[in-house]
């Protein structure tokens, strides 16, 4: 007699030989699987094990994939695993019709079946389905890893995303909280009485912004397009036109680097207010980050990483205050771009490429503050050189009302108030394009001049907010990597 080989123990290829030859006799008994089309379904996992009290007795129709087998004989047990969790499946021989009792008995785990039957609770009390009848509704070719967390290698987690879900219940909950997290965000900018818009993702050029973009070809217009950076300059072209709370939910793309907190593509909400300024954004992003994160996670106190974060106390710093904490080096007493790059070298920070005052205050909050933001920290006034959008503080014009908010020592969002004077912002576009060509003689930047016209008009004042999405779903998921939260991450191909 030969001798009984489970499944998991054949190689691979002779586990899918295996699977081929019973769709094949399946097909020869005139019963296709992947010509099923319907199955009503009645019941789900979870809702029969929150409403056994009632349900006991009753029948039910429900549908998932087999995740496990137990029994040889006349009576067999499987795990059945739906939309919203698994439930136990009681087969037994004089129970159902003969030849769908012997058909069953060769499911395989991974296969998706419709089972008919009534609800009961077996000898050790657990809550199962007595079956019927069951109907495969799909042949699964390919096993799955054969243990319950088999697929850890996370390559293969990245790239087989449908097995990641299938095999490891938690990367859903990831997702389903993913979910949440976006449906309070809007729900919370809609109660504040902020509207939707869409602009658009293909653009005429590069603008003059510091990010790399991914170009692509119009064939009817026989153009080059840019695939967007930022969603900004068409909705501050909606608050001219008297939108005066916008925001939107949009795909970005960027042809840069890629890293546990990067992606070259990734979810963004920009916002923009009439008549409120950088504070009111301030103030806005506090309650926001509170209200969602209290409806999501139930508490303000949460966990990252080991790291316990407060969301319930935000700390405020200008970005020269926080580089004289950390760094002991006060540029309020540094009078000259010379005297910034002899500080710098004395300390060891990397000049920047146009080595000004403010870019030189940068690359120290850079290289002395940035990694001890672990709290939820508020930090603002940038200097003009890194803040083309921003408007100049009033009382010293080195510095823009601009902020940035940091937890994990992780920048999470960005915010001006909005730069409105038209002639400034065009002398800034100037100046900040002449500079990439100088810098890369083949860049595409251009200055957006449309978008100076729109200035034209009359922008009111106006306070602005751009935050990744992704980086918050990572730190309310206690993900350590974007992937972890996008279901389809960007991946080099494996030839």
């Amino acid at each position: 007699m030969a001798k009984f080989v489970p499944q998991g123990e054949m190689p691979l290829s002779d586990q899918v030989k295996v699977r081929r030859e019973k769709l094949d006799n399946l097909r020869a008994e005139g019963f296709d699987p992947f010509l099923q089309t319907k199955f009503d379904v009645t019941a789900t996992a979870a809702g029969i094990k929150a409403g056994f009290e009632t349900m006991e007795g009753g029948a039910v129709r429900l549908a998932g994939r087999i995740m496990s087998k137990r029994g040889m004989g006349k009576v067999s047990f499987c795990d059945l695993q739906d939309d919203t969790g698994r439930i136990q499946l009681y087969v037994k021989f004089d129970e159902m019709e003969e030849a769908s009792f012997r058909r069953f008995k060769k499911y395989d785990i991974g296969d998706i079946v419709g089972v008919s039957g009534d609800v009961f609770k077996t000898e050790r009390g657990e809550i199962s389905v007595r079956v019927h009848q069951a109907v495969l509704l799909s042949k699964a070719l390919l096993p799955l890893p054969e243990k319950f967390h088999g697929l850890t290698d996370t390559e293969i987690r990245y790239r087989q995303r449908y097995v990641d879900l299938i095999v490891n219940p938690d990367v859903k909950q990831t997702f389903v909280k993913r979910s949440m997290i976006l449906r309070q965000l809007r729900r919370f900018l809609d109660s504040k009485g902020f509207l939707e818009v869409d602009t658009p993702i293909l653009t005429p050029f590069e603008i003059g912004a510091a990010a790399r973009p991914f170009y692509t070809h119009h064939n009817t217009l026989d153009m080059d397009m840019v695939l967007r950076i930022e969603t900004e300059l068409y909705l501050k072209r909606l608050i001219v036109g008297g939108m005066d709370k916008v925001y939107e939910v949009g795909r970005i793309f960027r042809n840069e680097g890629m890293d546990p907190t990067h992606n070259p593509e990734f979810t963004s909400i920009e916002l923009y207010q009439a008549y409120t300024d950088y504070f009111g954004m301030m103030d806005l992003v506090e309650e926001m980050m509170k209200t969602v994160t209290m409806e999501v996670c139930g508490t303000l106190q949460i966990t990252y990483q080991g790291k316990a974060i407060d969301l319930s106390h935000w700390e405020r710093m200008t970005m020269v205050e926080a580089v004289r904490k950390y760094s002991g080096v006060d540029f309020q007493q540094i009078r000259s771009d010379e005297e910034a790059v002899a500080v710098a070298k004395e300390k060891q920070v990397p000049l920047p490429e146009i080595p000004t005052k403010g870019a030189i205050l940068a690359e120290f909050f850079d290289a002395f503050v940035e990694e001890h933001l672990i709290q939820p920290t508020f930090i603002y006034d940038y200097p003009v050189e890194n803040s083309p959008l921003a408007k100049r503080k009033p009382q010293d014009p080195a510095y823009t009302e601009r902020f940035e908010y940091f937890i994990n020592a992780t920048e999470f969002g960005n915010a001006f108030s909005e730069l409105n004077d038209p002639l400034d912002q065009k002398a800034r576009f100037e100046k900040q394009v002449a500079q990439r060509l100088s810098l890369n003689p083949a860049s595409r930047a251009q200055v957006d001049y449309d978008y100076i016209t729109a200035l034209e008009y009359g922008l009111p004042p106006t306070g602005g907010l751009g935050f990744g999405v992704d980086r918050l779903v990572m730190l309310l998921t206690d993900s350590p990597s974007i992937r972890d939260v996008l279901l389809f991450p960007t991946m080099k191909p494996l030839d």
